[in-house]
């Protein structure tokens, strides 16, 4: 039998799992609009959301970076502030507060530029 080394505190549980605390987040300030946003990393099924509409709109308009903000940004209770269908909303905001947040969401979710161009060719 083959075994593996693994780092950590040894073999996890369901329970453990699913009860983890796995979704950092990371306030940033926007001055542009007066406060402050909460970008957090997204859950694994909003990562497959925007990855297949990434993979639809391929070639199209696509207003990237308000459909990620809308998939990142949340508020006090981890809860999204936008609704996908917002993400054309927010397309329309200044390009230098989205670069911002969007720079942070990328970081989080481990994305970067190289990894959505990716996608938009597959």
């Amino acid at each position: 039998m083959k075994t593996t080394q693994t780092t950590g505190g040894g073999l996890l549980s369901a329970a453990a799992i699913l009860s983890a605390a796995d979704l950092p987040h990371e306030d940033v300030a926007v001055p542009e609009w007066g406060g402050t946003v909460r970008i957090r990393t997204m859950m694994s099924r909003e990562r497959d959301e925007f990855e297949t509409w990434l993979i639809a709109n391929q070639g199209k308009h696509q207003n990237v970076r308000g459909h990620l903000v809308a998939l990142c940004a949340v508020g006090d209770d981890g809860q999204r502030l936008f609704t996908i269908e917002q993400a054309s909303a927010l397309g329309e905001k200044s390009a230098k507060a989205m670069d911002r947040l969007f720079d942070v969401a990328q970081r989080l979710n481990g994305m970067g530029a190289a990894d959505i161009k990716e996608l938009e060719k597959n």
